[in-house]
């Protein structure tokens, strides 16, 4: 029988935006500048900062991962078979 689930827990405010990130002084006072400056908060400028780093290091690696399933795509549809 499925029993219901509690809602989430809020999570408790970190003085710092990730206590596993290992931010120097310089980059931890840039981002809670920005934070302050923006009115985000410093965890939603991380989060943004690692989505854009990951699309733009992503590109080239599925651009050759297309690259390679067009050059092999008879071998592919082979091993499918």
């Amino acid at each position: 029988m499925h029993q219901p689930t509690s809602p989430p827990q809020p999570q408790p405010h970190h003085p710092h935006p990730h206590p596993d990130l290992n931010l120097t002084p310089t980059l931890r006072q840039a981002l809670e500048d920005l934070a302050d400056a923006t009115g985000r908060s410093p965890e939603d400028l991380l989060r943004d900062a690692v989505g854009r780093y990951l699309d733009e290091e992503g590109a080239p690696v599925r651009a050759a991962a297309e690259r390679l399933a067009v050059a092999h795509a008879d071998l592919l549809r082979r091993l499918g078979e």
